[in-house]
């Protein structure tokens, strides 16, 4: 439990201060003629090669070797990659239709994608809570955008418009990093690899794939990029921040996904949304309406059954791995015993304590 609370607090303090920058970085002006950057394969590169670093330095310490993968391993880990290059740009696109807030509690959804790409992918099924659950979760979404204030700017039906959009792109954002999640998952269960490793190979990857895309000489988003730092200088820091948190965080997030999985880890991480939203309103000023606040009430309510669930149902095999432990023990003292001896075994079964008696053979 310790372990698993170092986790959470770890994804906590990172995130959270990632998850400012990331709203910064996306959604800022910067300098006096208040340009916005909009090179998110620029950001999405520098977080990447910051995490892979990390990442190698971490295995580095701990004195283990970055061994070289299988075939079979080295392409799933090409083909995790690539998935997470694609899923990025969808969620930076959705910031141009929809709010930061509204965006990072559609994210909390994430429980659909997982689960849908766990059950047609690998033919995984889930107990009926986790159903219940998700439930509670799109319900909570879809009343706080039907509760959202119109903008008088764009008019009801342009708002309306803009804001589905907006969703469709958070949803292949969703059903993509569901694809990822699930995939990773399958690949912790076949090669046994550390979250570490994978974190290096997959970062490592990714940020390959993406300077082959900013190579393209027909595309200049590298250099309008830099052009942006050098007019712009106090977006360095704000992306160097960005990267660094973003980099811990995987940390914590790689081996939390190793030791207790993918749905495991989507609980913490949604649960950490919460205070996102609650950190961008009162950083950014974002209103939200006393209905949105219920419907952000739902959907932590749906989260909080899962958390609640999946903590009974671990102390639950804890206990049963105890009891099982203490038997076999028994088990091998009674073995064990001098040949001829009469073995008699006692258990008291409200205390759970158990007692063993041999009584030496008579000559």
């Amino acid at each position: 439990m310790l372990r698993l609370a170092g986790c959470v607090a770890g994804i906590y303090s990172c995130f959270l201060t990632w998850g400012y920058y990331q709203e910064k970085v996306s959604t800022t002006p910067y300098g006096e003629d208040a340009q916005k950057f909009k090179f998110f394969i620029i950001l999405n590169l520098a977080q990447s090669l910051c995490a892979a670093t990390v990442a190698f330095l971490y295995l580095t310490l701990q004195g283990k070797h970055l061994s070289r993968p299988s075939k079979s391993l080295t392409f799933k880990y090409l083909q995790v990659a690539l998935i997470g290059v694609i899923a990025s740009p969808f969620s930076y696109a959705a910031l141009k239709h929809i709010d930061y807030p509204t965006m990072i509690l559609t994210k909390s959804c994430k429980l659909v994608p997982v689960m849908l790409m766990n059950i047609l992918l690998y033919r995984r099924k889930f107990p009926t809570y986790k159903y219940i659950c998700v439930a509670l979760v799109t319900i909570g979404v879809s009343g706080f955008m039907l509760f959202a204030p119109i903008d008088d700017h764009k008019g009801k039906k342009g708002a309306a418009t803009s804001s589905l959009y907006g969703l469709l792109l958070v949803a292949i954002n969703l059903t993509l990093d569901g694809v990822t999640n699930s995939t990773q998952d399958q690949i912790f269960h076949a090669y046994k690899v550390t979250g570490q490793q994978m974190m290096c190979f997959m970062n490592f990857i990714m940020s390959a794939y993406m300077t082959l895309w900013l190579l393209n000489p027909f595309n200049p988003e590298l250099s309008q990029a830099l052009t942006f730092c050098q007019t712009h200088p106090a977006i360095i820091k704000d992306i160097a921040m960005f990267s660094i948190c973003g980099a811990l965080g995987q940390c914590f997030i790689f081996y939390t996904l190793e030791h207790y999985g993918s749905l495991s880890l989507v609980t913490v991480t949604v649960t950490r949304k919460l205070f996102t939203i609650l950190l961008s309103v009162v950083a950014y000023g974002h209103q939200l309406t006393l209905q949105q606040w219920s419907m952000v009430a739902v959907v932590f309510s749906g989260i909080g059954l899962e958390a609640y669930v999946k903590r009974s149902e671990k102390l639950q095999k804890m206990a049963s791995a105890s009891l099982a432990t203490t038997t076999t023990k028994m088990e091998k003292v009674i073995q064990d015993s001098p040949t001829g001896a009469i073995t008699t075994t006692t258990t008291t079964t409200t205390t759970t304590r158990q007692r063993t008696t041999i009584v030496a053979p008579k000559n």
